[in-house]
């Protein structure tokens, strides 16, 4: 079976750092991206299997990102993790608007990020094979 990506975007690049050695340590590809903006373009060219994004940065915020990935053919499916910081919680029905899979608090341990993703690859998967 072929390593799952994760495109992985924050401003704060050690957190983009302290992520990927977790997913790689993991057998997942990385790729990275600073703000929304330049996390669509890469979205769009290597269709990543999740997405885990900022919600506050420069450029493009996450929800901007969101919006711009749902209209998009090739990626609309693509699930996504939002990752806020305490005080910008997203009103569960924007959550459920945009398909985001999962919300996680900051600051969130690379562990948890990473039950996260394989929660969310698992069970798309078994979905999918169902089909």
């Amino acid at each position: 079976m072929s390593r799952k990506k994760v495109l992985v975007v924050d401003d704060e690049v050690h957190i983009v750092h302290v992520v990927a050695i977790k997913l790689r340590n993991n057998d997942y590809e990385v790729i990275s991206a600073e703000n929304g903006a330049e996390a669509f373009e890469l979205a769009c060219s290597e269709k990543p299997d999740i997405i885990v994004t900022d919600f506050q940065m420069p450029v493009m915020t996450g929800l901007e990102l969101v919006e711009k990935i749902r209209q998009c053919d090739a990626i609309k499916d693509v699930p996504v993790i939002m990752l806020t910081a305490r005080s910008f919680a997203i009103e569960q029905q924007q959550q459920e608007d945009l398909q985001i899979s999962q919300c996680l608090s900051k600051p969130f341990s690379p562990k948890e990020l990473l039950e996260n993703i394989e929660d969310i690859l698992y069970h798309r998967a078994v979905v999918n094979s169902r089909v």
